[in-house]
């Protein structure tokens, strides 16, 4: 059977919802030029859910409790958001998206909480364990004075829970932005004026329902079109 690359739609029907064109980038890890010029054509990246990040991309071996992993799809959204970050370009990380951005800046990973840091209360309430994905599994506490406070418009916040991975180490020039009751990071976003965050739960899932999550994915939106109009110019050429 010849290879595929699958996405959840909840992604694409959330960001189609606040006024993006989504597009789905094919994983050419051994075609940076190819990578590149789809890179130059958007204005904003939105990294989503999926299995493990290698340990290797953070110097690490890979545990016995380690997920399944995807070599191609780390490297292609590691340099994606490296980009992005360089250049200013908004970024959205969710779950695993939050992590590829903490690992992109140097930090490291958990492998596997329950395992390596028994402290933390559960967070793999997974679909394939019989909980629905909008389930509410605890709440965060939400940096005051933060970009995301900012959209979130409170102090805590419930969340959904689909991970058995989390932040160990924080990435450079990153800050945390909300944690949970146990002390694991729940979101992270970079220090100055660019929109790059990552939140640990999943909020595609409620973005028809809940006004924070539109007004977080509204948010990505307004930094798209900040950038895609302060550097229209440049982008001419490629057919921006």
């Amino acid at each position: 059977m010849p290879s595929s690359w699958v996405m959840n739609q909840r992604y694409f029907l959330a960001a189609t919802a606040a006024g993006a064109v989504p597009w789905m980038i094919p994983l050419l890890d051994d075609d940076m030029e190819t990578l590149r010029a789809i890179y130059d054509r958007l204005d904003g990246v939105l990294i989503p859910g999926g299995v493990d990040i290698n340990p290797a991309e953070y110097g690490e071996a890979v545990r016995p409790e380690c997920g399944n992993l995807d070599p191609a799809r780390d490297r292609v959204e590691l340099q994606l958001v490296r980009w992005a970050i360089e250049e200013g370009k908004p970024v959205l990380g969710l779950c695993r998206g939050m992590q590829i951005i903490n690992v992109a800046k140097g930090g490291t990973m958990w492998q596997d909480l329950a395992s390596q840091k028994p402290s933390f209360h559960k967070h793999d309430f997974f679909p394939t364990a019989g909980f629905e994905r909008d389930h509410l599994a605890h709440e965060v506490d939400v940096v005051p004075g933060t970009r995301l406070s900012h959209y979130l418009d409170g102090a805590r916040c419930p969340v959904n829970s689909m991970h058995h991975q989390g932040v160990k180490t924080l990435g450079q020039e990153l800050q945390v932005s909300a944690t949970a009751d146990d002390g694991l990071i729940e979101a992270i976003e970079t220090m100055g004026e660019s929109f790059c965050i990552g939140v640990q739960w999943h909020p595609e899932v409620f973005e028809m329902t809940d006004p924070h999550t539109r007004q977080l994915f509204g948010g990505f939106m307004a930094a798209a079109v900040e950038w895609s109009t302060a550097n229209a110019a440049p982008r001419a050429g490629v057919g921006g």
